[in-house]
């Protein structure tokens, strides 16, 4: 169980795994000669037994609500606190992807403003890179081939990035306020258009617009049964023009667990495919394996 610290409470975590061993293989028999003998007469043969249908998928690993029904939050793989520890952790990643566009953001969209981003969708299919998406409901609906694709493809998971991308706290990047009393619906509302668009691989988790969020937002947002994840390597890929400092900021930032947040959406993030193209080849010339949040938390 992993202890994470929120608003100075402790909160709890959960993993899960398994194993097989292989069959021994047949033993070749010699051909022998046999007699002809009468052959008694025989029943039917009995209708085989019907195929074993497969195993339900696996349950992404979430966290225990913390006191009071508190949404517990996720910000990386915990490495211990000793050197030793923290030098035999394995060294994954998890890359994320927010899918940005608020709710009143509709006519820019019409006009011509681009909010998804192909080019970076289409790269990280290329790099085999599994990522986790956090799209807003706002998003699917207005790109939903898109969500689709990203959905049913098992490379990626999608993860819940609220539907309004309105904040859930006060003064959050000038973004409008959810009220408390629609926090989880609004939540909910997301989870709703993914099914509209028929996005498949949706795991329970929610980042919070902004990355902002206090104890009575952690409050409200309980019923919602998410686990909240943050992160621990900033890319600063949101509005910047110059994909090698993206880069570098991340390579120097990524530790063995650690969590990235970057943006899927290339009229707030226009040089993020550029700077994966480089943040993908270095680390895992380092010896890192990209997972996606749910293999993250699993460990």
């Amino acid at each position: 169980m992993t202890a994470l610290r929120v608003g100075g409470v402790l909160l709890g975590g959960t993993g899960a795994g398994w194993g097989g061993a292989a069959a021994p293989a047949p033993t070749a028999l010699a051909p022998t000669a046999l007699a002809p003998t009468a052959l008694a007469p025989t029943s039917p043969t009995a209708p085989a037994p019907a195929a074993a249908t497969s195993a339900a998928p696996k349950k992404p690993p979430t966290m225990a609500p913390g006191p009071a029904g508190r949404t517990p939050v996720f910000e990386r793989r915990p490495t211990g606190g000793s050197a030793a520890e923290k030098a035999a952790a394995e060294k994954v990643v998890a890359l994320t992807f927010d899918a940005d566009m608020t709710a009143d953001q509709g006519a820019r969209a019409k006009a011509g403003e681009r909010f998804d981003n192909p080019e970076l969708i289409a790269l990280l299919r290329r790099l085999k890179v599994p990522s986790t998406v956090f799209m807003t409901g706002r998003w699917a609906e207005e790109y939903p081939a898109q969500a689709k694709g990203i959905g049913t493809d098992d490379l990626f998971e999608v993860a819940n990035h609220s539907y309004s991308h309105y904040a859930f706290t006060a003064d959050c990047y000038g973004l409008p306020v959810v009220a408390k009393d629609a926090m989880t619906r609004d939540v909910e509302r997301a989870f709703s258009a993914f099914r509209q668009a028929g996005v498949r691989n949706v795991v329970p988790y929610f980042r919070f617009p902004g990355g902002c969020y206090d104890d009575a937002a952690l409050r409200a947002l309980g019923p919602a049964d998410v686990t909240a994840v943050q992160w621990d390597v900033v890319s600063g890929d949101a509005f910047a023009t110059d994909a090698g400092a993206v880069a570098e900021q991340v390579l120097d930032g990524v530790r063995p667990g650690s969590l990235v947040v970057m943006h899927c959406t290339r009229s707030a993030a226009p040089v993020t495919a550029e700077a994966i193209s480089r943040i993908v080849p270095e680390l895992r010339k380092r010896g890192y394996r990209f997972v996606k949040v749910s293999e993250l938390m699993e460990g």
